[in-house]
């Protein structure tokens, strides 16, 4: 069975680590990440069964209440998606490129599961504010039309949210930008 994921982002370091131990003590989860990012934000991720990662979300919402700047839960996130976000896929080529930006870390890691499930691509990396000021930034390839569509797809999820930034889609980028994005 796929564990789902549960993710809060908090405006700041002390609020944020309160939320973690209120999120940690509301359920049964596995804790994968809880650290500070730019500009002093703090996120929380955990994984585990639906409700207990769904208890665990609520139970910090709970606690941080208007130091929340965004949260998600995905009860199947796509396989790539902890690689991605580690910044250690496996990507030999890049063909087209697609990036998405997003205001947040939790709407980041949203689109970059919505776009890996919407088409045929490869999810190259999800940075997670670090030293963009809060910001996520998503990078996919694959063919100009699998890229075009998961791009579309990941930017449609954020842009309800309010939380998209831009959306780009490189056709056939330079061989020096494979290099620096590899």
């Amino acid at each position: 069975m796929k564990k789902a994921i549960g993710l809060v982002e908090v405006k700041n370091v002390a609020k944020g680590i309160m939320v973690a131990d209120a999120m940690l003590k509301a359920g049964n989860v596995t804790l994968n990440m809880a650290m500070p990012l730019c500009p002093g934000k703090y996120i929380i991720l955990i994984s585990g069964d639906v409700g207990a990662v769904l208890s665990s979300v609520q139970s910090g919402k709970s606690v941080g209440q208007d130091t929340i700047v965004d949260d998600f839960i995905l009860p199947s996130p796509h396989d790539s998606l902890y690689q991605a976000m580690a910044g250690n896929t496996d990507i030999k080529e890049i063909k087209a490129l697609g990036i998405i930006e997003t205001y947040s870390v939790a709407s980041g890691i949203i689109a970059g599961d919505a776009a890996a499930k919407a088409a045929a691509v490869q999810l190259i990396e999800i940075r997670l504010a670090r030293g963009m000021g809060g910001k996520a930034v998503i990078t996919l390839t694959g063919d100009v039309g699998a890229v075009t569509a998961a791009v579309k797809a990941g930017s449609a999820t954020v842009e309800r949210s309010g939380f998209l930034v831009d959306q780009v889609v490189i056709p056939a980028p330079q061989k020096g930008l494979h290099e620096m994005l590899l």
